[in-house]
C-alpha cells in the first residue's frame, strides 16, 4: 500500500488529495468534515478492471487512507441492487448510438431546425486531432466570458499549458469534435471512450455564436461518429442534479434524446462520523436538505447578481 497525493480539480482548479495504491487502484479522499473514498475517475475505469467491492473494502478499512466512508457505484446496464450497503440511486444522462436515423427522427423539431441552421449559416463540424491549434482554439473559447450558466466560468483566464493539460487526460482513449466558422474554432466536444460507451466530457461553444447554434450541430455529428465507431450509448453526465432540474442544460439533454437511467450508488461506513452521516442523509451534502423552492430563488438571484456584476 502506497500512501501519496493524487492531484484532481475540483471547481476547475487542481488540487492534491490523499490517495492510496491499493491492488493496481487509486483510491482517493476527499471532504472536509466528512471524508468520502472513492476510486479515481470511476467512471472512466473499464468495465474489466473494475475491483471486487467484497475484496477492496476490508482492505481500505485496514489502511493508512483517512476516510469516513467508501464510496462505489454499479456501472450499468447493470442496474439491480446487489449488495447490501446503504445505497443511493445516482443518474446518467444517456442516449442510444447504435441508429443515429432513429435518434434523429425522434428528435423534437426544432432541435432538428437548429442542427440543419447552424449548417445554413456556415458551421463546419469535423473530428479534430488534439494539437496546439486545438488548444489555442479551447482557450479562446474559455476566455470568452468570465461567466457562464449564471455563475463564474471556472476555466476562465487559464494558462494555454494548463488548458493543454486539463484536456490531454485519456488521450489514447479520446475523441475530439470542433465547429468552425470562417475556419475559427467556436465550439468543442471531447469524448472518452469506456467499454462500448461514449462519456462526454466536455461540450462548449462561444457565446457569440449562439445564432448558429453550434452546440446542435457538434451533438448531432457526435452521434454520428458513435454510430459509427460501435459505441452503444453516449452519456453527458447527469440527468438530474438534484435541486437543480430545470436548468438550460437539463433541458438541452431532453431536447436531444438524452434520458434518465438510474443505478445504485452505495455507502459504506468506515467510522462513527461516517455512520451518523449515513442517518442523517449529510452523505448527499447540506445542498440535498435544502428545500427545491429556496435553492431555486438562491440560484436565480446568484445568477441575476453576477449579471449585474458583469454589465
Amino acid at each position: 500500500m502506497n500512501l501519496g497525493h493524487t492531484e484532481i480539480r475540483v471547481k476547475g482548479k487542481d488540487t492534491n488529495v490523499p490517495s492510496l495504491r491499493l491492488d493496481g487502484y487509486t483510491v482517493i479522499s476527499t471532504g472536509g468534515w466528512l471524508k468520502t473514498a472513492q476510486l479515481f475517475d470511476e467512471e472512466l475505469v473499464e468495465r474489466a478492471a473494475l475491483p471486487d467491492p467484497g475484496d477492496l473494502i476490508p482492505k481500505l478499512r485496514a489502511s493508512p487512507l483517512k476516510a469516513d466512508l467508501f464510496s462505489f457505484a454499479q456501472r450499468p446496464p447493470d442496474i439491480a441492487p446487489r449488495h447490501r450497503f446503504k445505497l443511493e440511486w445516482d443518474n446518467w444522462a444517456l442516449v442510444g448510438t447504435t441508429a443515429f436515423q432513429k435518434w434523429w427522427d425522434g428528435l423534437p423539431q426544432e432541435s432538428r431546425k437548429n442542427a440543419r441552421l447552424a449548417e445554413k449559416r456556415g458551421v463546419v463540424v469535423r473530428t479534430v486531432p488534439f494539437d496546439d491549434e486545438l488548444v489555442g482554439g479551447i482557450k479562446r473559447i474559455y476566455d470568452e466570458t468570465p461567466f457562464r450558466q449564471g455563475r463564474p466560468f471556472w476555466h476562465y483566464g487559464k494558462s494555454v499549458e494548463a488548458v493543454k493539460k486539463e484536456n490531454s487526460t485519456y488521450l489514447d482513449r479520446s475523441l475530439f469534435v470542433g465547429a468552425y466558422a470562417n475556419d475559427r474554432l467556436i465550439g468543442f466536444i471531447k469524448i472518452i471512450q469506456v467499454d462500448d460507451l461514449a462519456i462526454l466530457i466536455q461540450i462548449l461553444a462561444m457565446a457569440e455564436h449562439r445564432d448558429k447554434k453550434p452546440m446542435n450541430a457538434l451533438l448531432k455529428h457526435t452521434m454520428q461518429v458513435c454510430e459509427q465507431r460501435g459505441f452503444t450509448a453516449l452519456v453527458y453526465g447527469k440527468y438530474s442534479y438534484g435541486v437543480n432540474k430545470d436548468s438550460s442544460l437539463a433541458e438541452f439533454k431532453r431536447r436531444n434524446g438524452f434520458t434518465e437511467v438510474r443505478f445504485p450508488r452505495y455507502f459504506v461506513p468506515f467510522s462513527i462520523t461516517g455512520r451518523i452521516a449515513l442517518s442523517t442523509g449529510l452523505h448527499l451534502g447540506w445542498k440535498n436538505l435544502v428545500p427545491t423552492s429556496v435553492s431555486s430563488f438562491l440560484v436565480a438571484a446568484r445568477a441575476k447578481a453576477l449579471k449585474a456584476t458583469a454589465a
